[in-house]
């Protein structure tokens, strides 16, 4: 939907108190996020507690305190150990339903998670008691929220070629039965870990029929960007933030309209940008590029969604009212609903800005 006469005066007249209101209270998809990574020190302390292990740290707040980031490899160090107390269905069934209500709160109506089977059956935890877990919360929440659910499956980019096989092997025994798991992507340690190094696996991926993404572009350099569209021929690129080092690669990402999910609080916790203030968010929008806004690991990076959207344009103003339309709309335009869902969810999300302005 292009922006029309109406909706045009209206992000024109829009008073800028209204904005951070309205971020909040918009609809929108969300498109990166690792359910693992929405695992709340409270909820770590509680699943703990459940299966008789040793607590993290004497308290909830000691172990949020420990979330100090100096790299990716730093935060994914304290994710694994965090998951280690995900054991059964139950487990990861409360997971994502405190993800999904969050989720809710914030004005999600799209969701596709990101799920890493082999932080899991690498601890002897079956496929099958993963997934269950997961589809049921999913189910759950299309009831309860009336929210619409899907799930990638991604390798864990920083094990072998033959790991992400045995978990696709797995995998594919239950994709008859499970219409909720739409694609496969790529995540963990980009460094030393280029796309190329998947081939195979993601060949056998895309002979399945299902959506292809990939990480790429966040501390990885924009030619693991070329590698995850050429050889893994990914669908949509997570993070990509390093796009504009490449003025030939951003040209193919807006000619093909390859979106990106960017995510602000990720980024700045990670020390991909020194401050929020200098992420290139505005950068990516100005350059012509379908940029999406996430939360990624939200229990870690101090965020669900709307705290990404809220602290990203206080500490950029200016992003504008106009900036923010366009990131909702390519939220839903990037993802993998129907043609029919999209429309539905633009036409809210259009209207939500007319009611904003008056």
């Amino acid at each position: 939907m292009d922006i029309d006469a109406e909706l045009d005066a209206a992000l024109d007249r829009l008073p800028a108190e209204r904005l951070p209101v309205l971020l909040r209270t918009m609809p929108k998809a969300e498109l990166h996020i690792h359910i693992e990574g929405s695992l709340e020190p409270e909820l770590i302390f509680t699943l703990a507690a459940r299966h008789g292990l040793p607590m993290p740290a004497p308290t909830v707040d000691a172990l949020r305190a420990k979330y100090a980031f100096t790299d990716l490899q730093s935060f994914l160090d304290i994710y694994y150990a965090g998951a280690s107390v995900l054991l059964t269905e139950e487990d990861f069934f409360d997971l994502a339903s405190a993800y999904f209500a969050r989720a809710a709160a914030d004005r999600v109506v799209r969701a596709e998670v990101f799920f890493d089977p082999q932080t899991h059956t690498s601890r002897g935890v079956p496929f099958e008691t993963v997934m269950r877990g997961l589809e049921r919360a999913a189910a759950d929440a299309e009831r309860t929220h009336g929210m619409s659910v899907a799930y990638i499956l991604c390798f864990l980019r920083h094990l072998s070629e033959q790991d992400a096989f045995d978990v696709l092997d797995e995998a594919e025994a239950h994709l008859a039965n499970w219409p909720r798991m739409i694609g496969f992507g790529l995540d963990s340690s980009e460094r030393g870990n280029p796309p190329e190094k998947f081939a195979r696996v993601f060949t056998r991926c895309r002979a399945l029929g299902r959506h292809i993404v990939a990480h790429a572009g966040e501390e990885g350099p924009p030619e693991y960007i070329h590698a995850a569209l050429d050889v893994l021929r990914a669908e949509r690129i997570d993070h990509g933030v390093r796009c504009l080092e490449d003025s030939a690669l951003v040209e193919r990402l807006v000619r093909e309209r390859i979106p990106l999910t960017v995510c602000p609080l990720s980024n700045y916790r990670l020390r991909v940008f020194d401050r929020l203030s200098d992420h290139n968010l505005d950068a990516l929008l100005r350059a012509g590029l379908c940029a999406t806004v996430h939360s990624d690991d939200p229990a870690y990076f101090g965020g669900d969604i709307n705290e990404n959207f809220v602290q990203t344009f206080a500490a950029k103003p200016e992003l504008t009212a106009r900036d923010a339309f366009h990131l909702a709309r390519n939220s839903f335009a990037a993802s993998f609903a129907t043609t029919a869902q999209k429309d539905a969810w633009i036409e809210a999300l259009r209207a939500s800005f007319l009611a904003a302005a008056g």
